[in-house]
């Protein structure tokens, strides 16, 4: 049987000891080819790769890794939990089958339990972003039609959490704007808290092509607000990981508008009638292949908004909106919300996408450390 969060309380009130801080690093099958060295990757404590099809476990077809679960432990600390992420952006239509009844429910989780016995996972990360809508399909299959994803939803983990062993952890990721938590209700919430291990809060894309407005795709404020609303509605503090994001977004601006202030500045149309990308916004990661040129130009130019706690900057000549997070403003998240919230850790999007400096990579580093030092000044205090 599961140790329950209050069991799980009640075991740290008497032993006095406290879990470490998380600190998860997602590693994706696009970018592996400038990987961190051992210094670098230091005090991770998860590595999730990703993605596994969230289809292939509907059918029991084999999920092959894109690169050998032994060689993925070689570039991090021995001990660190090797993970297998499933699902992921615009892959909600195996999460979809799968959650109809309860025997495909049992069937996707069986799959995905033989699945991480097969190829010596330690954790399961389901990355089904969007239940109940909002997700990449929201223009061809409408929310009004994935009501019932709410309801499945919290089902659905609880059977992959029956069906994989006790000590193997489960995971999920989730939105972070709360126009996207349509699936997380205090209800639904309340539910997931007893059944998965930590959630990845994805605090990041918080503007994204359906929008008119610029705003910062990643801040101090909007992080912020985030977290509160899940722990408002019933998420425990030490369950949550906060999200960083390993690139800079970048918005096409309304032609001939003089966009002089970090958020508010009309864009121009991002965003086809159909859902489709009208290709005048995107993302570039701050990897040494990428850096040199517009990106590095923006990131030379760039300006803090100590207000929100974003960076940004408007490249006049292209009508062009620019956001990203620093190393300093990663050290104020730590700061202003993982300390003072008592968030179990943080995560990032992903490995290989900071290897121009690993700068961002080595702040996220700096601040789980901080965060351990603080455990021990607590647990000395209560000694």
């Amino acid at each position: 049987m599961r140790i329950t969060t209050t069991l799980a309380a009640a075991a740290v009130a008497a032993t006095g000891a406290l879990a470490k801080p998380r600190f998860v690093m997602y590693f994706d099958q696009w970018h592996k080819d400038s990987l961190p060295d051992h210094p670098v990757t230091a005090g991770v404590t998860h590595v999730t790769t990703a993605f596994a099809d969230s289809v292939i476990f509907n059918s029991g077809t084999w999920y092959e890794p894109f690169m050998a679960p032994d060689q993925v432990r070689l570039l991090f600390d021995n001990g660190t939990k090797l993970c297998l992420a499933v699902g992921g952006w615009g892959q909600s239509t195996g999460f979809d089958a799968a959650a109809k009844t309860d025997e495909t429910r049992q069937t996707y989780a069986e799959n995905v339990a033989e699945t991480i016995k097969r190829l010596g996972y330690d954790c399961v990360d389901i990355d089904w972003e969007y239940p109940g809508g909002n997700g990449e399909d929201y223009k061809r299959v409408p929310n009004s039609e994935k009501v019932w994803e709410i309801e499945a939803y919290p089902l659905f983990l609880e059977a992959i959490r029956k069906a994989i062993p006790e000590n193997i952890e489960l995971s999920i990721a989730v939105p972070a704007r709360v126009e996207d938590m349509i699936g997380f209700t205090a209800e639904n919430v309340a539910k997931i808290n007893d059944i998965v291990d930590y959630v990845n809060i994805m605090t990041y894309d918080l503007m994204n092509r359906r929008m008119s407005e610029t705003t910062h795709h990643t801040s101090v404020n909007g992080s912020l607000d985030s977290i509160e609303t899940y722990i408002d509605r019933g998420l425990s503090p030490e369950k949550i990981n906060l999200g960083f994001a390993f690139y800079a977004k970048w918005f096409t601006t309304e032609s001939g508008y003089e966009c002089t202030t970090p958020t508010g500045c009309p864009t121009a149309l991002l965003e086809n009638a159909d859902g489709s990308d009208s290709l005048v916004s995107g993302a570039i990661t701050f990897e040494a292949s990428t850096y040199a040129g517009k990106l590095e130009h923006a990131v030379t130019n760039g300006v803090a908004d100590e207000e929100l706690g974003g960076q940004w900057w408007w490249d006049a000549d292209e009508e062009v909106y620019w956001t990203w997070d620093t190393a300093d403003l990663i050290a104020r998240k730590f700061s202003e919300i993982v300390l003072p919230k008592k968030l179990g850790g943080v995560f990032a999007w992903s490995l290989a996408q900071d290897s121009y400096d690993w700068s961002r990579f080595k702040a996220l580093q700096a601040g789980v450390k901080g965060m351990e030092q603080e455990q021990e000044q607590e647990q000395e205090q209560d000694d």
